[in-house]
């Protein structure tokens, strides 16, 4: 009884550690759209929160995007360049959709990475790693 009981005891701690050890090396580029605010000249200003965990420097990161109205229609693709991303790092970017109106806007799709480039090569971490998620009204996701 005494050897079952360590065992298990054992066992348990092994999977705990081997669970733990996994989530922490598991690459994560994580994109949050975090505001989606009305300017001045009434064009929508994105605000979206990159965090960087996939366990390398990232030389170059764009996405291409596209763009839903309320009744579920492309309205439009566009590139969002997020630049060169540190590992560990998290940034912070804006981008005006100049002419549309934030209430326009339904939902917004990552349809590739239009640059991911790691060491001087292109490489597919960004899309492979890549989570998404809204903070706003409009859906955001991949």
């Amino acid at each position: 009884m005494l050897f079952k009981r360590l065992f298990l005891t054992t066992l348990a701690t092994t999977i705990a550690l081997a669970t733990s050890s996994f989530a922490q090396e598991t690459p994560v580029f994580s994109l949050e759209l975090n505001g989606a605010t009305e300017t001045e000249a009434g064009s929508c200003r994105l605000t979206y929160v990159a965090a960087n965990r996939t366990g390398n420097a990232l030389d170059r990161t764009a996405y291409e995007v596209a763009v839903f109205d309320s009744q579920g229609a492309v309205t439009r693709l566009l590139v969002l360049e997020f630049g060169d991303l540190v590992e560990g790092k998290t940034k912070i970017l804006q981008f005006d959709l100049a002419g549309t109106p934030c209430g326009a806007i339904s939902r917004i799709v990552v349809n590739d990475a239009a640059a991911c480039v790691v060491a001087g090569a292109e490489s597919p971490i960004c899309m492979q790693s890549l989570t998404a998620s809204s903070r706003t009204a409009i859906q955001f996701g991949i």
